[in-house]
């Protein structure tokens, strides 16, 4: 308390005597409305500095602008090939990749593959039991033969003039009823054995040997060839009259960190109405065998391409107040003193086409070899001089 009061009398006598207390003085008597005022006072001293610094640098730079010119850098408008990409995304598919399904009712007797194993087209994977039907071809190619003799016997009798014809046409009849229910029969046998429909990897053996096994329900196997692929991609419709079939296509592979290049093989006829867009394919090499089925990628369609373009990037463009968009352009270039060449800053109302990568096709108002302004172009105003660094 007496502290308190030494430091209160502190200041009380220094500010009769006509000087104001320091801030370190107003701290240790700890009078916090007067460490406020002084706050606020500071503040607004702060605020009155940078306004001058402000206007000072404001004058230095307009009146260095108006005595040396803005100082920019400028390139040459040149022409290039341009490729546009559009860029989507789709999954790789292979049209030889199936489930094989049982055909008939039996016990799966044998499976003569393992997963992994390659296999040939048409050959044996599995067999069903055939619940006796070998046994009853068997009889039936019995009862065929007597068939096929009658009928002989009857046919040469009838081309003597023998016996009548209608017994003639009864054994042609039964000999060619039993050749029919033979080939069927051993259409139905067939089934029971179970082949590759194409060459390449059993992926899943799905039912073990010794089940029960039902026609078009029992999955038996699932088989896959990668040598075939292809990406199917949805495109929209806008794209229909430069994406079609031939177009060149880039296909990235992010986890595997390939490419690929193809181009489109297929492209559909109709557009589905629920997004508006229509189907490709793209085949792709699997020499490596690494693109698997379901696999992402990242897919880039050539849909335009300009081999004489005249791009610019994004970043010299600038647009006015009634939506045009322009560029600003060096003319009348002269040689200069302290080695800067001099310039006036021109404004050109351009057009433009597509944009990819940051640069954009200029496709009206500007010509081959005219020189624009790159770094300093918003700095700059019609008619201005400027400086160019070397």
């Amino acid at each position: 308390m007496k502290k308190f009061i030494t430091f209160s009398i502190a200041a009380i006598l220094l500010a009769s005597c006509g000087s104001e207390p320091t801030l370190d003085d107003l701290i240790a008597d700890q009078n916090t409305e007067a460490i406020q005022q002084r706050k606020t006072q500071l503040l607004n001293q702060k605020k009155e500095l940078e306004n001058k610094i402000s206007s000072i640098e404001s004058y230095l730079n307009e009146n260095t602008k108006k005595k040396e010119g803005v100082l920019v850098s400028i390139a040459a408008v040149e022409d290039t090939l341009y490729n546009h990409y559009i860029e989507l995304q789709g999954s790789v598919d292979t049209k030889k990749n199936i489930t094989l399904m049982a055909e008939m009712q039996g016990i799966l007797t044998n499976v003569y593959v393992t997963e992994g194993q390659k296999v040939r087209k048409g050959q044996r994977l599995a067999r069903i039991d055939d619940g006796g039907l070998a046994q009853q071809i068997e009889q039936m190619k019995v009862q065929e033969q007597l068939a096929k003799t009658t009928y002989e016997r009857q046919k040469r009798l009838w081309d003597q003039n023998i016996g009548s014809e209608i017994q003639f046409l009864q054994a042609k009849a039964n000999y060619e009823a039993q050749q029919s229910s033979i080939s069927s029969m051993q259409q139905r046998l067939a089934k029971s054995v179970i082949t590759a429909p194409f060459a390449g990897t059993i992926d899943e053996v799905i039912t073990e040997q010794g089940s029960t096994v039902s026609p078009g329900m029992t999955q038996l196997f699932r088989i896959v060839n990668l040598d075939d692929m292809y990406i199917e991609v949805e495109v929209p419709e806008t794209y229909i009259a430069s994406v079609k079939e031939g177009t060149d296509v880039k296909v990235e592979f992010p986890v595997l960190g390939e490419s690929v290049e193809s181009e489109v093989r297929q492209s559909s006829s109709y557009i589905n109405p629920a997004n508006r867009s229509f189907k490709i394919e793209i085949p792709v090499e699997n020499k490596d065998q690494n693109i698997k089925p379901n696999l992402t990628a990242r897919i880039k369609i050539n849909d335009y391409t300009n081999e004489s373009a005249l791009l610019l990037p994004l970043a010299v463009i600038s647009e006015n107040q009634n939506g045009e968009q322009y560029v600003m352009v060096a003319e009348n270039l002269k040689e200069g003193d302290n080695g800067f060449n001099t310039a006036v800053a021109k404004r050109r109302i351009i057009q433009t086409g597509k944009t990819s990568n940051n640069m954009v096709e200029i496709t009206e108002g500007l010509e081959k070899g005219e020189m624009i302004i790159v770094e300093g172009a918003r700095s700059v105003k019609p008619d201005q001089e400027i400086r160019i660094k070397a």
